[in-house]
C-alpha cells in the first residue's frame, strides 16, 4: 500500500543515485541538500506513519532498507573520494554487513524468526553515522566550515558506537541462538 510515509520512503530511496552523482562530480553543495532531502523524508515518513496510523509490513521493511542504502553508498563514496578516511567507512560498512549475514544465518538455521529490533546503542549509532556523514559533505563544500578536530572527534566517537553497537548486536544474536541451540536443524 503506497500511503504517504511509503511514498516519502520512496522519495529517500529515489535521492540516492543524485546524491552519488553530485558527489562523484564534487558538487558538493548540492549533495550536502540532497542528503539533507534524504533525512528529513527518513524523520518525516516515521513520524506521519505513527500520527496518521498508517505503519505497514510494506514500510516495516522498506524504511530500513532506504536507511541502509543511504548509508552504505555514502559511506562507500565518501571513502572512495577521500571525504572520510576509507578505515572509518569500512568499520561502518563492515559492522552492517556481519550483522545481516548473522541475521541470513539465523534465518537458515532456525525457524523461529529472529526479532530484528535496534537497540538504543544501535540507533545511537545510525544518528552519529548520518551526522558524520552531513559534517563531512559540509567540509568537503566548505573546508572551513568546522574544526578538524571536531571532525576527527566525531569520526572516533561514531567509529567506537558503530564497533560498541555491533558487538551489541553480534552478542544478542548468539545468546538468542544459544537459547534456541535444542531446535536447530543441522544442514550438510
Amino acid at each position: 500500500m503506497l500511503n504517504l510515509p511509503n511514498f516519502l520512503t520512496l522519495i529517500r530511496i529515489l535521492t540516492i543515485p543524485f546524491f552519488l552523482v553530485y558527489l562523484a562530480y564534487h558538487r558538493y553543495g548540492e549533495a550536502l541538500v540532497v542528503f539533507i532531502i534524504g533525512g528529513v523524508t527518513d524523520f518525516l515518513d516515521g513520524l506521519a506513519a505513527r500520527w496518521m496510523n498508517q505503519q505497514t509490513a510494506l514500510g516495516a521493511y522498506l524504511d530500513p532498507v532506504a536507511d541502509k542504502l543511504l548509508v552504505f553508498s555514502s559511506f562507500v563514496m565518501l571513502g572512495l573520494i577521500d571525504g572520510i578516511p576509507m578505515w572509518f567507512a569500512v568499520v561502518v560498512v563492515s559492522r552492517d554487513v556481519v550483522i545481516l549475514l548473522g541475521y541470513c544465518v539465523i534465518y537458515l538455521l532456525v525457524e523461529e524468526r529472529f526479532p530484528a529490533k535496534p537497540s538504543f546503542i544501535g540507533k545511537c549509532s545510525t544518528f552519529l553515522q548520518l551526522i558524520t556523514l552531513g559534517v563531512a559533505l559540509l567540509l568537503l563544500h566548505n573546508s572551513r566550515a568546522i574544526d578538524p578536530r571536531l571532525n576527527m572527534s566525531l569520526i572516533a566517537l561514531t567509529t567506537a558506537a558503530t564497533v560498541v553497537s555491533g558487538l551489541q548486536y553480534v552478542y544478542r544474536g548468539l545468546i538468542w541462538l544459544q537459547s534456541r541451540a535444542p531446535s536447530i536443524t543441522r544442514i550438510g
